[in-house]
């Protein structure tokens, strides 16, 4: 069985390594826009309140200049552990946004090795393989394994039926071979977990 590593280095020969990001990854482009829609909205608020405030007309929420004096005397009689607690979740909404937007999105995708064509799954498809072999190292029913493949992992569930032990390692052995067998890129870390309590068998 090639080792993981090896499978997430090597180049693939059919040379559509664009398309098949295209295909595996996601645009955020919606996010940009969602976040340009509230700036221009916000600017477009200021400016209709600083045209009101120029024209002597009543401002429609907030008073710019009394706003822009109150920010000026920050600090002042506002709770300073309440404003540093402000400021961070501010600041850490902006770090979020700019790791999105810096981070190409996932569609629950994966690229398979084939040779000179280019083979894109969906993480559905790689789930119901390794529930199957699962479900044969463990001489269980179908429904008694579910797999959950995300990110970054794949989570084997086995309930095992009332009186009939499931050893993990089995399962996780089988489940390891039928990974090693598909080589997804990227390659997720299997995990197996075996229900404490069984189902009554057929």
């Amino acid at each position: 069985m090639a080792d993981h590593r090896t499978l997430e280095k090597r180049e693939a020969p059919h040379g559509l390594d664009r398309a098949v990001q295209r295909e595996v990854t996601s645009s955020r482009a919606y996010l940009v826009g969602l976040v340009a829609l509230a700036v221009t909205s916000l600017c477009a608020y200021l400016l209709l309140e600083t045209t009101l405030q120029a024209l002597g007309q009543r401002e429609w929420l907030i008073n710019p200049e009394a706003a822009a004096r109150a920010v000026a005397a920050l600090p002042g009689g506002t709770n300073r552990a309440l404003l540093g607690l402000f400021g961070a979740v501010v600041a850490m909404a902006g770090l979020a946004l700019v790791i999105l937007a810096a981070r190409p999105g996932r569609r629950g995708r994966r690229e398979l090795p084939g040779g000179r064509i280019a083979v894109v799954v969906d993480d559905e498809v790689l789930a119901s393989a390794l529930a199957r072999r699962a479900r044969a190292a463990a001489v269980v029913r179908p429904e008694q394994v579910t797999v959950v493949v995300s990110a970054g992992e794949a989570v084997v569930n086995v309930r095992p039926t009332s009186g009939i032990p499931v050893q993990a390692e089995d399962v996780l052995a089988a489940t390891e071979d039928e990974l090693g067998r598909l080589g997804p890129r990227p390659y997720p870390q299997l995990r197996v977990r075996v229900e404490g309590t069984g189902v009554v068998g057929a």
